[in-house]
């Protein structure tokens, strides 16, 4: 700070003092109108401390106004200040001690505290502003309302004289600075006075609203709208700086050569540091905190006072006004990260930026149904604030199975409700090459930016500008206020819901009964190794349609003329007529045990009303449901409904309005209405339009109309869906949402197009406050977590590539006791620095070459897909994006020098069948009357180790997943700390309770052992359980498969010829049925051996002429 400028030796005032001071209090009201006074005086503040206070809500980083705007109330509300100066420093001359003298005053007000460094002319500054405001307001105001206003002020004036005690508190117009005699013995006192002199000062205005709350003011104790905010995190320095433009990870033109400077109001968290524009109330930009965070001088021969302040995403240069400013924002911003050593300023295990963290709340989910289920209840609490970033995203998906509740969980629609009451939801999508991926990811973003203003979307990257073609944005998450994260290999999107019954049908049937037993709650207590199930099954006898009804355009005539209420709109209901009387609607909780009861009591209780007011006759023709009788399921009551309804809608009769009300509005707990129809309850299903969906028989279109089938449902099974995710609460859920926030924050930056330049920078809430979750989802166990991911500069931002998952997984296999058990939907590996970098498989086969010459009994088991998911045909032909990805699968699994089994039989020939097992998943139901079959397909990204370790994410075992430079990942490794007694290797063992019950599920599930609890699994390593059960029914599935349907994959077609000249009618199926169904009785859950010799004869990379085999080899590992 520079010492030029005469103070003048006090702040004088504009009217001459007297004893009583009534000349304060007359100087004082000049500022306010007579309307203003009562008001002014109600909000002075008292000197008695407020041991509470109320916390500014979170929300506020989103209502940032200008400093001079009048709304920038920037303090917490009724809590008191407290002002220590702590240090007087005397500089120059002793003749003019108020110019030479810095002050360091500590201010604490409620939870927070900070120090200012100031001299004497700065407090001459701040005076003479706020004596500029108070004449400014008193020259604007009109000479006569003036006159009266100071005779009311001389009447008042004499009643407080009179009552001193109720005269609101005074500014201190001077700071007395008597000439003392300096000499040494007595510059401590001069020094102490004067201290005290400061105090008084600053405390009385700090308790007058308007001098308080004055832009100076604001500005002279470094204070904004951000810095008492708890949530945030402690106070640091802030203050206004010169920036200097550029500095980037994404180089701009001439961004090297030509700077800016502007200014800048910076602010210092306990994680990051932000600067924004005060006068437009903006965040600018956002510094995370991380490894490479530093402070340092700028090199004066490039910019005099300057900073350095720089990070792995960029280097930030700020110019302060002098030289020893700058050396005090040094101090204290190394002071400041020195007190509260943030995580994320450390080396981490694995090269993670975020740190293993103890006692971590965490849930695993075995597919997608509870976890969708899990996401619902989730959202519907959130209060603050919503992230979702996934490589695909359906906005018409639903989230609760079959919707019998009609659109309320519809993600769109639960997006919609949360926002419209006032939660802000930003989702990051992956901006595809349209014309190789089909996922229209700009309808995604279009229909839910058209539900709310509150949604915000962007889509990244930007293919030309940033030149990434080839790479994807991968991960999939969905963060609740920072304290909830899920994460895993599930996308809210189409196709991906799915539950242990893994359906190939669905055409819309209800079959029986829905038990209340089995609808999931939010607050169910339930085993980790339980799943939800669905009582609904699809009956093939009464397939009838291959479209959805709910919008076939050749049922639409029909259903409108029955219900009036289904329009063809991308709603599956559009609600009750408008004959309805809310008022009159039974009321019913939430879908939930109680809630599934209380619906059939409806039922029963409306079909007893319409019996009595109808005719025998027309009670006996609702009575048959082609020719069924259904008077015991819900589907006859529904039935029934509807042949009485359709005579009673337009009839006067006192029972009219409750006819009509059971179309029927539903309403909830939640206190809103949930429009359901008829219709739904009697054509329920878990999928619908194009979430019936077979990736290998047909890719996606037209996914702008979301409820038109895209495949026939009467010939073509769907393809069932195999996933794991995670959820996670506390310290790693904040990790979670900040990778989401630096990703955020790099593509609005990296944009900066003008259809986002209302978009909010986001900031990480303080792991120093609580992150408890507002909804209490129940199945959590305790575990130590740390979240990897894989980032570069492209997806993040930052300088160096990210690899932590990749390493994770190396270290965890490296140090695996025991077994390592792996669900992937790829299986690229095994180093060959050449075309393949990643070293999963090496480590895997180094790991099985020290068991053997150990003599150690150690297990590989690993499940991947039966088929790549591309749609193609390989029989015609016509699958090359098929062959590539099964090309480098089978050269990591068994073809090549490289592969593991190659590896392995050079070690121990033969014996390498006795440590690893390749397989996957096949299931088989009834269709159009005659058996089918297809395979289940592994999306997993897991690996467990020993029944102690974990890792899920999203990273495929691949190059594009595991390099870091490629797709962008996130992953989570959880490590046991509470253990179960079993059993390992014929010894007693300590088993993790995540692990081990995550891995005993996975298990039972594909093995076909979920109802049969009495059959041990546990020892996996065991003779008895790797041969006489896994292998033996891995082999026995797969022998019945390939006898009754002739499926394709197959160890008997070695090469194109064989495969071309496939003839099916050599299947059991088609021969005989009966025999068929009987055969297949003896499948056993849904693991099949992994066909190893398939098409071993042919090379399966694509020719050159072909569009796939012009791709870079990278596309495809």
């Amino acid at each position: 700070m520079s010492d030029s400028g005469t103070p003048s030796s006090s702040l004088r005032r504009a009217v001459p003092s007297d004893e009583t001071g009534n000349d304060l209090d007359h100087n004082q009201r000049l500022i306010f109108p007579d309307s203003d006074l009562n008001e002014l005086e109600e909000c002075i503040e008292t000197d008695h401390p407020s041991h509470g206070y109320t916390e500014i809500p979170f929300t506020r980083i989103y209502e940032l106004v200008p400093n001079k705007h009048e709304a920038c109330n920037c303090f917490i509300p009724g809590t008191a200040f407290s002002v220590e100066v702590t240090d007087v420093e005397r500089f120059g001359s002793s003749r003019r001690t108020e110019k030479t003298c810095r002050y360091t005053v500590r201010i604490s007000h409620g939870p927070f505290e900070w120090a200012i460094k100031r001299r004497y002319k700065h407090f001459h500054q701040l005076h003479q502003e706020l004596q500029r405001y108070r004449a400014l307001l008193h020259l604007q105001r009109p000479a006569r309302r003036l006159k009266e206003h100071r005779l009311s002020m001389r009447r008042e004036r004499k009643v407080n004289a009179e009552d001193k005690t109720s005269r609101p508190p005074q500014l201190p117009a001077r700071i007395d600075s008597s000439q003392q005699d300096n000499t040494p013995a007595n510059v401590e006192t001069n020094l102490s006075s004067r201290k005290k002199h400061v105090e008084n000062y600053l405390q009385t205005l700090l308790r007058i609203p308007v001098y308080r709350d004055h832009p100076s003011t604001l500005e002279f104790l470094e204070v904004s709208r951000l810095s008492f905010i708890n949530k945030l995190g402690p106070k640091g320095i802030e203050g206004n700086v010169n920036k200097r433009s550029g500095g980037y990870t994404m180089q701009r033109c001439c961004g090297n050569i030509c700077f800016l400077w502007s200014k800048r109001y910076l602010v210092l968290k306990d994680s990051f540091m932000l600067y924004m524009k005060q006068d437009e109330g903006r965040i600018s930009s956002v510094l995370l905190f991380d490894r490479h965070f530093n402070v340092h001088m700028a090199d004066p021969t490039e910019v005099h006072g300057g900073i350095v302040i720089e990070n792995m995403s960029r280097t930030l240069t700020v110019k302060c006004a002098s030289y020893r400013q700058a050396l005090w924002w040094l101090k204290s911003v190394q002071e400041f990260v020195e007190t509260h050593k943030s995580p994320y300023l450390q080396e981490n295990r694995f090269g993670s930026f975020a740190p293993p963290r103890d006692a971590i709340p965490v849930k695993w989910y075995v597919n997608a149904a509870e976890y969708f289920l899990d996401v619902a209840y989730a959202l519907e609490s959130a209060q603050e604030e919503i992230f979702i970033t996934d490589w695909w995203l359906s906005p018409e998906i639903y989230l609760k199975r079959p919707p019998v509740e009609g659109n309320y969980w519809r993600l769109d629609y639960v997006l919609k409700r949360r926002a419209e009451a006032g939660v802000r939801v930003y989702v990051l999508l992956y901006k595809e090459v349209e014309l190789a991926l089909g996922i229209n990811s700009g309808y995604s973003k279009h229909t839910l930016m058209n539900a709310h203003e509150n949604i915000k979307v962007i889509r990244h990257p930007n293919h030309v500008a940033s030149t990434v073609f080839f790479w994807a944005h991968h991960e999939k998450l969905v963060v609740i206020d920072q304290t909830l994260a899920f994460l895993g290999g599930i996308d809210l999107a189409y196709g991906r819901w799915d539950d242990h019954q893994h359906r190939l049908t669905d055409v819309g049937s209800v079959a029986q009964r829905i038990s209340p037993q089995q609808e999931a709650s939010p607050t169910q207590e339930a085993s980790p190794s339980q799943e939800a199930s669905p009582t609904q099954e699809a009956s093939p006898s009464q397939e009838t349609t291959s479209q959805d009804p709910l919008n076939s355009p050749s049922n639409s005539e029909q259903m409108h003329s029955q219900d009036e209420s289904v329009t063809g709109n991308t709603d599956l209901t559009d609600g009750a007529t408008s004959e309805v009387e809310p008022d009159s609607v039974p009321r019913i909780s939430a879908f939930g045990a109680q809630g599934w009861s209380r619906l059939r009591k409806v039922y029963h209780t409306q079909e007893s009303v319409l019996r009595d007011s109808t005719s025998d006759q027309q009670d006996a023709a609702g009575d048959r449901v082609d020719g069924k009788d259904a008077s015991s399921t819900l589907e006859g009551i529904v039935h029934r409904w509807r042949n009485v309804l359709r005579q009673k809608l337009h009839r006067e009769d006192p029972q009219k309005n409750n006819l009509n009300k059971h179309k029927m509005d539903i309403w909830e707990d939640y206190g809103t209405v949930r429009p359901s129809s008829v219709e739904l309850f009697g054509e329920a299903r878990f999928w619908h339009g194009k979430d019936y969906c077979n990736c290998v028989f047909k890719d996606w279109v037209q996914l702008d109309k979301p409820l038109d089938d895209f495949i026939d449902r009467h010939v073509t099974p769907r393809m069932p869906w195999h996933d794991i995710g995670v959820a996670v609460q506390g310290g790693t859920a904040r990790d979670v949402a900040r990778h989401f926030i630096q990703r955020w924050n790099f593509a609005w930056t990296e944009k900066k197009k003008k259809s986002i330049m209302t978009f909010p920078k986001l900031l990480p809430k303080s792991l120093s406050v609580p992150t408890r979750p507002s909804v209490q989802l129940k199945g959590f166990l305790k575990a130590n977590v740390q979240l990897l991911r894989s980032a570069s500069d492209w997806s993040a931002g930052i300088k160096e590539p990210e690899k932590s998952i990749h390493d994770a997984y190396i270290d965890t296999i490296n140090n695996s006791k025991h077994f390592i058990y792996i669900e992937n939907q790829f299986f690229v590996s095994c180093a060959d620095d050449k075309t393949i970098f990643n070293g999963i498989g090496d480590a895997i086969t180094n790991r099985i070459i020290k068991a053997y010459r150990e003599k150690q009994h150690f297990r590989v088991y690993v499940v991947v897909p039966l088929l790549p998911g591309f749609e193609g045909d390989l029989t015609t032909g016509g699958g090359n994006a098929i062959q590539a990805v099964m090309h480098f699968n089978y050269r990591t699994i068994c073809r090549g020098k490289y592969s593991i089994v190659e590896r392995l039989k050079v070690e121990m020939d033969d014996m390498w069948v006795q440590f690893i097992s390749f397989c996957s998943l096949r299931t088989h139901a009834e269709l159009g009357g005659r058996p089918i079959t297809e395979l289940i397909y592994v999306h997993s990204k897991m690996l467990i180790a020993d029944d102690r370790t974990v890792i899920i994410g999203s990273a495929n075992i691949n190059d594009r997943s595991m390099l870091g430079r490629r797709d962008s990942e996130l992953a989570v490794v959880v490590s046991d700390t509470e253990f179960v007694p079993s059993t390992m290797d014929g010894q007693p063992y300590e088993a993790g309770k995540f692990a081990g019950s995550l891995r005993n599920n996975c298990f039972r599930l594909i093995l076909g052992l979920l109802d049969q609890p009495n059959v041990d699994i546990s020892d996996v390593v065991s003779e008895h359980f790797f041969k006489d059960i896994w292998t033996v029914t891995a082999g026995r599935n797969a022998t019945i498969f390939d006898k009754v349907f002739k499926c394709i994959p197959s160890d008997f077609i070695l090469n194109s010829e064989q495969l071309a000249c496939k003839d099916t009618h050599d299947a059991l199926v088609e021969q005989d049925g009966d025999k068929a169904r009987q055969k297949l009785k003896g499948v056993q859950g849904f693991l099949v051996q992994f066909p190893l010799l398939f098409l071993q004869e042919q090379n399966l990379m694509p020719a050159i002429h072909t569009k796939e085999g012009i791709m870079p080899t990278e596309l495809w590992t």
